[in-house]
């Protein structure tokens, strides 16, 4: 198959969003125009984040707002993700959760008991409402050996006026204080998420591609799951960090706007 035909034979296109649709309060350049051309082509989408400090519904409710109606199914988060995830593999687990309200609400949506004492299992997620007391507690918790999961290893969350520093770097503080790394990491680039989606989508994975603008989780999911990666500089990542990467995406274009091009030249 030629380097061309991958990306035509793309079904569905799963999105990120910060850095990639949006920045701040502002749509990127070619977003709307993106999501335009695949409903002329036939072709599904949906948002994929990493980002758990706030439910799908949040995110379909701030694009609506930024002007492009969208429904809250169209929008897969980490924490949803791993709500699912836990919902099939340890359904009556007792949780600990780092993470703010947003993400709480979403475990005890799907039938979470979530405690502060004697816990079965640990969640952390991009906690904007982190405190040290919390960060104690699950160090403390992550001592004891108890099962430990991260929504997703971003170590930055892309702002308007720079980065903000998300769950990877908590992942980072924890291991620095007990010497664990998480037992299990849902979001991308864990091949997880991916299947979640091409469950929810009812496409093949192999006829997903993910755009992003991250090399070490949009990127990455290449290698973990076998998809089509697209990468836009619109966010994080710019060309020199793909040097000495070892997470080489199949396109590059500068924003979704190149995309929509491509697609409108050769799809």
């Amino acid at each position: 198959m030629n380097d061309n035909q991958k990306l035509k034979d793309v079904r569905c296109f799963l999105l990120d969003m910060d850095g990639t649709f949006y920045l701040g309060e502002h749509l990127l350049e070619g977003a709307a125009r993106f999501l335009d051309l695949l409903k002329k082509q036939n072709k599904k989408f949906l948002f994929l984040t990493n980002n758990s400090s706030s439910r799908g519904s949040r995110y379909a409710e701030k694009i609506t707002r930024l002007g492009i109606p969208m429904p809250e199914e169209l929008v897969l988060t980490s924490g949803e993700a791993t709500a699912l995830y836990l919902k099939k593999h340890h359904p009556t687990a007792k949780l600990f959760v780092m993470g703010t309200p947003a993400l709480e609400d979403e475990f005890r949506q799907h039938g979470f008991q979530l405690v502060q004492k004697n816990p079965d299992l640990l969640i952390l997620g991009f906690d904007q409402t982190l405190t040290y007391k919390k960060l104690w507690m699950l160090c403390d918790f992550v001592r004891l050996g108890l099962p430990y999961i991260a929504t997703h290893p971003d170590f930055n969350c892309p702002t308007e006026t720079g980065y903000m520093p998300d769950t990877g770097a908590m992942i980072a503080f924890v291991k620095a204080s007990t010497g664990r790394e998480p037992d299990l990491v849902i979001g991308k680039p864990n091949r997880l998420i991916v299947e979640a989606a091409s469950l929810k989508m009812d496409v093949p994975i192999e006829k997903l591609a993910m755009i992003g603008d991250r090399l070490y989780t949009d990127i990455a999911l290449g290698k973990s799951s076998g998809i089509t990666t697209v990468l836009v500089l619109s966010g994080e990542t710019k060309k020199q960090d793909l040097k000495d990467s070892p997470f080489k995406p199949d396109y590059i274009f500068e924003n979704l706007g190149g995309v929509a091009d491509w697609l409108e030249r050769f799809g």
